[in-house]
């Protein structure tokens, strides 16, 4: 049953080490999957992809901000891409981009920002970053099965 969880990261080794887990999740799941990542600037949406990428096999230190690349494509099995739309506005953008093919594409997409979607597809896995403190975020995640997080 998938339900809402929440978890407190008081650090930015937890908040990737939350990111890998929830990797390690999904590569048990069939492909298309997309990550949505929403928050505020500084949360860790960034940091939370990190840990996501290396559960594909990819070094954390390759992923950084996408902010001026926009989309960052991994050769890996199955692909990896890493899409920040903190300079994206507008559906029009957004269409020219081809994040459509991205998010049906036979990959894990994850997409920092995904606020500036219109429209978010009810399947994927989103993520709500939060500020509570200085180092402390509020973390939900919505999309994976609450057996297999407890399971793993």
């Amino acid at each position: 049953m998938q339900n809402l969880i929440r978890v407190i990261s008081n650090s930015a080794e937890e908040t990737e080490s939350l990111g890998f887990k929830v990797g390690s999740i999904l590569k048990r799941y069939k492909v298309p999957q997309t990550v949505y990542l929403f928050g505020d600037l500084g949360t860790g949406k960034t940091v939370f992809i990190k840990g996501l990428a290396k559960a594909y096999g990819i070094n954390p230190r390759e992923v950084g901000s996408a902010s001026f690349v926009i989309i960052a494509e991994y050769d890996t099995s199955p692909p990896f891409y890493h899409i920040d739309l903190y300079r994206v506005e507008g559906t029009e953008a957004l269409d020219s981009l081809g994040i459509w093919e991205y998010i049906e594409s036979e990959g894990v997409t994850a997409i920092e920002w995904a606020e500036r979607i219109e429209e978010i597809p009810s399947e994927g896995v989103k993520v709500c970053l939060k500020f509570i403190e200085e180092k402390s975020r509020e973390i939900t995640i919505e999309g994976i099965d609450e057996k297999d997080w407890h399971n793993l």
